[in-house]
């Protein structure tokens, strides 16, 4: 333990240089799944790089820069954005962008009116727990899907992640991420899996092509609804965050600031043509492995995707990772999100002898996992995380503290 907090003291009090290198290592982690969200629904990636940097940084002041996080394309919307993209155009669906960063702030006014105990109330650990264990679990799949594309390269980016992490000194054990890029992308190029196709196309300079929103009832309809879900998944992600650095970020600085923040950055993404901001579960998988909780280190990266979005050449390069590559880091980012929902249900002591909380426990786990889906009116539907921190809290709060072991023995299929 004393050399961890040797590691996490010493972080705070790098040089420029090195602050640097860390903030692009965030950059790195977030950069895949931020830009995919724009491929998928047809918006821009260099805008939606710009929108995370600029979301980010309005985070960080609303939230008193005290929350290390990193806003990345929601892929909540995606689904949303395409329905209202291919019926009205893009255009309508950034103004339902916007429309849903409003709700959000709605949220939190509703949130500092009530205050933070109350809601705290509905997310105990036996609830917040599976939730956390749910956001690394469902992203498994991705992970494991990119890493198969060619397993050995794979492997070999997370050998180095893993040995860098656990064996390194110094300076070198906080860029366990960067070490596995550069190894594993030096592996693809010996196994031909790099194309420099997009790289010797692209640009020096490309200024961001930005698209002004427009508005329509049946867009904003469609797509606003949907912060009352993102709402639920930004909660597990702020608990999973403060539960890996050691703090309560739902009271200091307010779940209340950190919703205003997210949905400012989205409101702002709306306005200038890009996808729905979130707070991004790879950035909180880098704060677990590197244990530098730094909110600047995250202030750095946020600039640094600012001027991938302005720089073509360094953007297609980054674009230019194989899949495998950014598999075998998000093997680790992924897992290191489920330990730490694990780890957050041991802390609290969490009583599984219980029948009461080994079913709360279930149904989150498996209809989390599982990829239920409930449709909602309007064509929506509540599905993934959303539906199950929905399922764990109602269970939470309709089954009593104390039960009777009769009732216990019908929960858990039991007969003593």
């Amino acid at each position: 333990m004393a050399g961890s907090t040797a590691v996490i003291t010493s972080a705070t009090q790098l040089s420029p240089t090195k602050r640097f290198v860390l903030g692009l290592q965030h950059a790195a982690a977030m950069f895949g799944a931020t830009v995919l969200v724009p491929i998928q629904t047809g918006l821009n990636p260099s805008v939606a790089l710009l929108t995370a940097g600029l979301g980010t940084l309005l985070f960080h002041l609303v939230t008193k820069g005290k929350v290390p996080v990193f806003l990345g394309s929601s892929f909540a919307y995606i689904a949303a954005i395409q329905i209202v993209g291919q019926a009205e155009g893009l255009e309508y669906a950034t103004g339902g962008i916007i429309a849903a960063g409003l709700v959000y702030l709605v949220l939190a006014g509703l949130i500092c009116l009530f205050g933070v105990d109350r809601v705290k109330s509905f997310f105990p650990p036996i609830v917040a727990g599976p939730m956390i264990m749910v956001i690394g679990l469902t992203l498994a799949p991705v992970a494991v899907g990119m890493a198969s594309s060619h397993w050995l390269v794979a492997i070999i980016t997370l050998l180095v992640v893993v040995a860098v992490s656990v064996y390194a000194r110094g300076f070198l054990k906080l860029l366990p991420i960067i070490c596995g890029i550069f190894v594993g992308f030096a592996a693809a190029m010996a196994f031909g899996l790099v194309d420099w196709t997009q790289v010797m196309e692209a640009s020096w300079v490309a200024v961001p092509p930005v698209m002004m929103p427009k508005f329509s009832l049946s867009a904003i309809l469609t797509i606003a609804p949907l912060a009352l879900v993102t709402m639920v998944e930004h909660i597990g992600d702020i608990t999973t965050n403060g539960a890996v650095i050691g703090k309560d970020l739902i009271r200091d600085p307010g779940l209340h600031r950190t919703l205003m923040g997210d949905g400012l950055a989205t409101a702002l993404a709306g306005l200038l043509g890009g996808p729905a901001n979130t707070t991004y579960s790879e950035n909180t998988g880098v704060l677990a492995v590197t244990r530098n909780y730094d909110p600047g280190i995250l202030r750095i990266a946020a600039c640094v995707a600012i001027a991938l979005a302005f720089i073509g050449k360094l953007g297609a390069l980054l674009q230019s990772i194989p899949a495998p590559v950014m598999g075998g880091i998000s093997i680790v980012l992924f897992g290191m999100i489920t330990s730490i929902g694990i780890r957050q249900v041991v802390d609290a002591r969490v009583d599984f002898t219980n029948g009461r909380n080994l079913v709360i426990a279930a149904v989150v786990l498996v209809l989390g996992i599982g990829g239920a889906v409930v449709p909602l009116p309007g064509g929506l539907q509540l599905s993934g995380m959303a539906l199950a921190a929905l399922a764990g809290v109602v269970l939470n709060k309709l089954l009593p503290e104390q039960i009777t072991r009769e009732a216990e023995a019908v929960l858990t299929g039991g007969d003593d």
